[in-house]
């Protein structure tokens, strides 16, 4: 497949700046079709980045004949069924994360993919920055020798939205988006350490609800080991007072550690026997660009993408395995 025709499932705000303009960035990439199911900010999306063609009906966009690959941007609950629809029209499929609402749709849709011989990738994007690609590079050069544990921490205050009982975001509707903020935001932080340590072998977690806003929880506390032999711990709460809020990963090694953010743009901080070193980096104007490059060159046959429906499937199964307990309590089983 030389030129790639993608057609966006769900043009919601992730792909206004994120995602969407880099499709028309990329040698042999173009984006010729979006959906909406509100028809008026389907058109009103195509006016404002020069898409030929716009629907509102999903079977439209993929049934569409000159769309040959499609992106889906729609929350979590409809990720698995348009993908599956989209592969076995035999168009290959871009993902937004986190992969699916459950690992079994995860699993499904994989089975697909297999099936159909048709790839489907994930919107993990992180695997494709400069600032974890460098993190990546200390790590295996062994700037803090032997690796032996991973703290993380992300403690963030209520957004505004948080408050309104009648009109909640769909971030935090398990039915919607398989958990609350924990699977929108911490998929990303377990996405990039499976990409550097392996995958997680076992879990251990404590899972409540301390701020009342909705019934997603919202204050966690997670210890996990990988494969590789790496541990790790983690704390979460997505009800923190401002004055808290902290967005932090550490690495420890026999020699050293290394510092830095998932979501904000600051240098990595290597510290070592030797000093602190910093790298300051800058992403591109589309954050997604360097990952969607590659899954352009792997569908032309040019190369590979790193983040795969086999390697998101193993984030889903974390986050899943972390709340598990807390929805079966829930629930009364």
């Amino acid at each position: 497949m030389k030129q790639i025709n993608w057609g966006i499932i769900g043009c919601g705000t992730v792909t206004e700046k994120k995602s969407g303009p880099a499709f028309n960035k990329i040698e042999g990439s173009r984006l010729v079709a979006v959906m909406r199911r509100d028809a008026e900010k389907a058109a009103g999306y195509a006016r404002r980045h020069q898409v030929p063609r716009w629907y509102d009906k999903a079977d439209d966009l993929i049934h569409d004949t000159d769309v040959n690959a499609v992106y889906i941007a729609t929350p979590p609950h409809m990720h698995a069924s348009y993908a599956i629809k989209a592969m076995r029209a035999g168009k290959p499929v871009y993902v937004e994360k986190p992969m699916a609402r459950t690992y079994a749709e995860c699993l499904e849709m994989n089975r697909v993919s297999e099936e159909t011989g048709v790839p489907l990738f994930v919107a993990y994007y992180r695997r494709r920055l400069p600032g974890f690609l460098k993190l990546k590079e200390w790590i295996d050069k062994g700037k803090i020798g032997r690796v032996d544990s991973v703290s993380v921490r992300l403690m963030l205050p209520p957004r505004k939205e948080d408050h309104n009982r009648k009109n909640l975001p769909w971030r935090v509707i398990p039915e919607i988006a398989g958990g609350g903020y924990f699977y929108d935001l911490a998929s990303h932080q377990f996405d990039i350490l499976d990409y550097i340590f392996g995958p997680v072998k076992e879990i251990q977690a404590v899972v409540t609800n301390r701020g009342g806003l909705y019934e997603a929880e919202d204050t966690l506390a997670v210890n996990f080991g990988f494969a590789s032999g790496v541990t790790g711990q983690g704390n979460w709460s997505f009800v923190a007072n401002p004055v808290s809020q902290t967005d932090t990963i550490e690495v420890f090694g026999s020699e050293g550690h290394i510092r830095f953010s998932t979501f904000q743009v600051v240098p990595l901080t290597l510290v070592t026997g030797s000093g602190e070193t910093e790298f300051t980096f800058q992403n591109p104007e589309n954050i997604q660009f360097n990952l969607i490059k590659t899954v352009v060159g792997a569908i032309q046959g040019k190369g590979e993408c790193p983040s795969t429906g086999l390697t998101a499937a193993r984030t889903n199964r974390v986050l899943e395995e972390v709340v598990k307990d807390y929805y079966k309590q829930r629930s009364g089983r």
